[in-house]
Formats: C-alpha cells, structure tokens, sequence
C-alpha cells in the first residue's frame, strides 16, 4: 500500500478518542449550540458554498465529500411568511412525526402538510432535512440544509444503501449540484449523492460515539439561521440567494 492509499484508507481514524460534547462544553459552554453551515444556491447554481478557513469567508466548491453521520426532517408552519431569521415556527417537528406548537400533533393527517395548503400547491408546513457531514480531516461536523426539490434524489440514495446492506455512516459520500427546472419552469439547483468509498471497519468503530453525540445535539439546534448581509432566504425552499451585483 502506497502513502495515499494509507492516507485514503484511514482517513477518519483520527476521531479515536475526540468526545465532541466534551470538547463544546469547555470550548462554548454558556454559548448557543451552532454548526457551521454548508449552502446550496438557488437559481440553479452548480457550486456549494462552504465555510473558509478564516471567520466570515467560504470556498465555492463543485463537489465535496463527508460521511454523513446523522440525518432527520425539520418540518416548520409559519402563519405569518417567513422571511429569514431564527425565530422559532408556530408549529414544528424535528422528526416528521409530531408538530409542538400550534397546531401540533400528527404530522400525516394535519392538513398544513398535505398538498394544496400552501402557495402553487405546495405544503404549507416547509418539509426539509438536515444532514450533518464530516469531512475527512476535521473534527466538527458541518450542517447541510437539504431543500424541498432535494428530498427525493437522498431518499433514493439513502434507499440504495440500504439495499446493499450500509447505513449513511459508513460510507463516505460525494456531494454534488445539478441545475434542474420544476414545471413552472423556474430553475433551482438539485443536490446529488453517489459513494465516494466505503469506511473500514475501524473508521466506523471510530465514528460511532461521534453519531450518537451529534443525535442528542440535533434537537437543541435553532430551526434556521440568520441569513449573512445581503443574502435573501427563500422563504419556500430555504435557500439562499446572493443578489446580483
């Protein structure tokens, strides 16, 4: 084995013995409980947006890769349109299941998440995902809000690996964009998946205790965040446009 297969094969060994929860208390205790976020453009744009190296910057990347150890819905209904922010929803779910707020209850049979209750026949509770990522090298995971017109696409790669008999987190996923058009015509970008590679054996024992810290985590985090100056939050889909200079 040469020295980039080793460096290929072992990527995520570096995870043995790093407790994320006890590295965010003594690091951010008494702050509030953020991801750095990853952005998909709208309009149809190809290039995710991820955090730079320095506070404030990000890197514009046509693709990048992660296992993705934990992922869940975020149901939100807002009576009044949402216009960006962190404001918490008049109802919401962190698990697709059950609303808190009002109305609250079932999420199958309330009429704000059937079709036709919102705008152009869509819903009016937003159905989302949040998917959070690890990329090779780094120790924090990244959070990657997963629009309306991408839920289809993951939940038939997620189908996928399971049919082969793998979870989302054992294997290293590639993340891509794709310009598509809905049938009013109006372009949006379409995230893609595919498996970059299979962990090993010992990388999956490796990040096991990161998945179930990343779980108890997931529910305490804000419901959306606060867009940077001067970028427009589609109040539909959640993403983020830049406006043209």
């Amino acid at each position: 084995m040469n020295e980039t297969e080793m460096i290929t094969t072992t990527g995520y060994t570096a995870l043995r013995g790093f407790n994320l929860a006890d590295a965010m208390r003594d690091e951010l205790g008494g702050m509030d409980i953020t991801f750095d976020r990853i952005t998909i453009p709208s309009a149809g744009g190809t290039t995710f947006e991820l955090p730079g190296e320095l506070p404030g910057e990000t890197d514009a990347v046509k693709e990048f890769t992660g296992v993705i150890l934990y992922h869940h819905p975020l149901f939100s209904f807002y009576r009044e349109r949402f216009t960006g922010g962190n404001n918490a929803p008049d109802c919401g779910s962190y698990d697709g299941v059950t609303g808190m707020g009002r109305p609250g209850g079932d999420c199958a049979s309330c009429p704000l998440n059937q079709f036709g209750s919102g705008e152009n026949g869509g819903k009016a509770c937003k159905n989302k995902r949040r998917i959070y990522i690890l990329r090779e090298g780094e120790l924090i995971p990244l959070l990657l809000m997963l629009p309306t017109g991408s839920m289809k696409e993951f939940g038939v790669y997620i189908k996928r690996l399971l049919a082969k008999g793998k979870k989302s987190q054992s294997v290293v996923t590639r993340f891509s964009l794709k310009k598509v058009s809905n049938a009013g015509g109006i372009a949006y970008s379409q995230a893609q998946f595919a498996v970059a590679r299979t962990l090993t054996t010992e990388e999956i024992s490796c990040i096991a205790a990161m998945v179930d810290q990343v779980k108890q985590y997931a529910t305490h985090v804000g419901y959306e965040a606060e867009p940077a100056a001067g970028e427009i939050v589609d109040p539909e889909t959640a993403e983020v446009t830049h406006p043209l200079q």
